[in-house]
């Protein structure tokens, strides 16, 4: 089977939660360049310097800034922009964050998704819903096999418990809203993602670029847990394709878990070493490990029901996602076109393979 026809989202009336966010601004410009017709909710950039401001995505789509939690104003840009498919990134995203802040995280990832939902459930445009969440929603056990999407939601931290939350009120409005509905509403469960313009803390390679930027040495705080590691528009093509096949077909609604090949995860220590391969300059990491807040040690999805399903395979093996994440970063430290260097990343990857 072929994966899916990109010019499906030409004209397409699409609305994004948390498009101000690393994985939203990668979105919203690829939705873009294939001629969709975006409108994005969200609060402003999470970080300074920010994907979003860098790459002018709002030259790309209507931008609405707001607060997920906020119902009425979500239902006001919803209800104006009346869409035909929605993906809902808005979160919480950081494990160490959401020790800090657990109730911010528990409203955000939880009442966010309800608020989502229910403008949805009142709408007559919708047809394709994609709930964005993450492979920690899964009770993690530290085995060796990757989990299904019929294993147990049961994640540990306030963020990975959120994430479950926000997988269970989806599954619950389906059953209770949406069962006799033409609506098509999928939850995709991706692993960690890297690529240029993640500027968040806490995150392994946006700490190697800040570090290496600066020529000073990497920290690592836990290089021995292992990762399925995977280039931010691996898990975004695979959304694209989900919510336009469900679109089309909504038996194809469901839980996806969206991931690398098993050979792509990798212990922190050996990420950091790929990427001092390809920053070059002598750069070289430390062993810092800071105890900190408990975090999952090993955790893998098995991602064969998206294979199957769809035919689907990842394009960009974990060195090849480094190579691309340096070649972004040192564009924005050179004070290159960052809008140039994303679009040639895009057409780069949606055409390898083909």
């Amino acid at each position: 089977m072929r994966e899916f026809d990109v010019c499906f989202y030409k004209d397409k009336k699409v609305f994004v939660t948390g498009h101000t966010g690393f994985k939203g601004s990668w979105l919203c410009k690829i939705l873009s360049n294939l001629g969709a017709k975006v409108t994005g909710f969200s609060l402003v950039p999470p970080t300074n310097p920010s994907l979003y401001e860098l790459a002018e995505i709002d030259k790309d789509v209507y931008s609405v800034i707001g607060d997920i939690r906020d119902y009425t104003s979500l239902k006001r840009a919803f209800d104006e922009a009346n869409p035909e498919i929605v993906f809902h990134l808005a979160a919480q995203p950081l494990v160490r964050e959401s020790y800090k802040n657990p109730v911010y995280t528990y409203e955000t990832n939880v009442m966010g998704t309800v608020n989502i939902l229910e403008c949805i459930r009142t709408s007559g445009s919708v047809k394709s819903f994609l709930n964005i969440t993450t492979d920690k929603v899964y009770l993690n056990k530290e085995w060796e096999w990757g989990y299904r999407e019929n294993e147990e939601l049961d994640g540990f931290d306030p963020y990975s418990n959120s994430k479950s939350c926000s997988e269970l009120v989806t599954h619950s409005y389906v059953n209770s809203f949406f069962s006799d509905s033409n609506i098509a509403i999928s939850t995709a469960r991706a692993g960690n993602v890297i690529g240029g313009g993640d500027f968040a803390m806490d995150r392994i390679i946006p700490d190697c670029v800040r570090a290496a930027s600066k020529n000073k040495d990497i920290i690592v705080r836990n290089p021995y847990s292992t990762r399925p590691y995977q280039h931010v528009l691996e898990p975004l093509y695979a959304y694209l394709m989900i919510a336009a096949k469900q679109y089309e077909d909504i038996q194809f609604s469901g839980y996806y878990n969206v991931g690398p090949n098993d050979v792509d995860c990798f212990r922190t220590g050996q990420l950091v070493d790929l990427f001092v391969k390809y920053w070059g300059n002598d750069i070289k990491w430390i062993n810092k490990f800071d105890g900190g807040p408990h975090e999952a040690n090993f955790l893998k999805l098995d991602c064969s029901k998206l294979k199957k399903t769809f035919g689907w395979s990842p394009r960009w093996n974990l060195e090849r996602a480094i190579e691309m994440t340096v070649v972004w970063s040192k564009c924005w430290i050179n004070k290159e076109d960052i809008r140039t260097c994303m679009d040639k990343q895009i057409e780069l990857f949606f055409n390898q393979n083909l």
